[in-house]
């Protein structure tokens, strides 16, 4: 069973947002990376890139495939992770820790109510 924390919101492209004021911290979820398998990729967005919520933020690939990752809510990245580049199992070994994608400054905070609860997430994944 996947690990879904309690303090997330969650998109249905099994995203995590972990929102602090007016920035979020963005990554994939412990199930996206069980269904990865070994990350061996991750292709991030450039600072300061203005985007939309579900616009192709990112790129993960494994050893299994290539998948495109999206932006659960719309904003101005402020910072990637340069960790998870240089490291991309971390996306494997700490998905809500050290395995985070980039921050994000919230340009439209109501894109959060769009968002999975942890309970809803959880029945999403079965």
């Amino acid at each position: 069973m996947s690990n879904v924390p309690s303090d997330l919101k969650y998109a249905k492209s099994h995203e995590w947002v972990r929102v602090s004021g007016e920035f979020a911290v963005v990554g994939i979820t412990d199930h996206a990376q069980h269904e990865l398998t070994d990350v061996v990729f991750v292709e991030l967005p450039a600072a300061n890139w203005q985007v939309k919520a579900g616009e192709t933020i990112a790129v993960v690939e494994s050893v299994k495939t290539a998948s495109d990752i999206y932006s659960p809510v719309g904003g101005q990245i402020v910072e990637v992770n340069p960790a998870v580049v240089a490291n991309p199992a971390l996306v494997n070994t700490e998905p809500y820790g050290g395995g985070w994608f980039y921050k994000i400054k919230l340009s439209q905070p109501a894109d959060l109510d769009g968002l999975l609860t942890p309970e809803q997430y959880t029945a999403q994944i079965g």
